[in-house]
């Protein structure tokens, strides 16, 4: 991935969770960092720095309250740029949606056309879902998602198993897992044949130079 794709996903999480910071404000201003975080699902120190940096913006206001509290408010700037966010965030998402589920029909066809039926995800990831939803579209139905540590019994209506080594006689394995691609791509490449792990562009795997060579038969 390139510098500017590095910045492009970290400005588009860094809005998200702005965001979701604005929001969780709007609705309770009397609250503390912990459980701001809490609500959020974000560390303690990232909720920390994002009001830090939401207040030097001019977006929030920070009054102390009783019992060691503090009082946060939205200013005006503040409400306007949640609103820009917001339109920013629905635009974004939805060029996701669109991008994430013409890529995986792409690589659910891929395999089908070469008989491939048989078919696997692997990641438990919002990408799951979307590949879920490609895969219904060509009346193609995942043999499983595998997520390990992941304590859920399905994505999408697809069951959810802790390890490639539960399914038998799968034909191939297509990452979604956005998290961290390129190890999954690697690690799969020591138990399967290379060419069956199917890997759409926007994850960004390499699948050359990295002593891997396309055709090779994992060991």
């Amino acid at each position: 991935m390139s510098e500017g794709k590095f910045k492009e996903q970290g400005d588009r999480q860094l809005a998200e969770a702005t965001l979701e910071l604005m929001g969780a404000i709007e609705e309770g201003c009397d609250v503390s960092q912990r459980s701001l975080a809490q609500r959020m699902g974000v560390a303690l120190g990232l909720t920390n720095a994002l009001i830090k940096r939401s207040v030097k913006k001019g977006l929030l206001k920070v009054k102390e309250a009783p019992a060691r509290r503090f009082a946060y408010y939205m200013t005006p700037k503040g409400f306007q740029e949640k609103t820009r966010l917001t339109a920013e965030y629905l635009t974004t998402s939805l060029d996701f949606f669109r991008t994430a589920r013409g890529q995986y029909a792409e690589a659910i066809t891929y395999c089908v056309n070469r008989g491939w039926t048989r078919i696997a995800f692997y990641g438990a990831s919002e990408l799951a879902e979307i590949a879920v939803l490609a895969a219904h579209e060509v009346e193609l139905h995942p043999v499983a998602i595998v997520a390990p540590g992941r304590n859920i019994a399905a994505v999408g209506g697809c069951p959810v198993v802790g390890s490639l080594k539960d399914l038998e006689d799968v034909d191939a394995v297509i990452i979604t897992d956005a998290q961290a691609p390129q190890s999954i791509f690697e690690a799969l490449s020591k138990a399967i044949s290379y060419e069956r792990i199917v890997t759409p562009d926007l994850l960004h795997v390499s699948r050359g130079p990295s002593g891997i060579e396309g055709g090779e038969e994992a060991t």
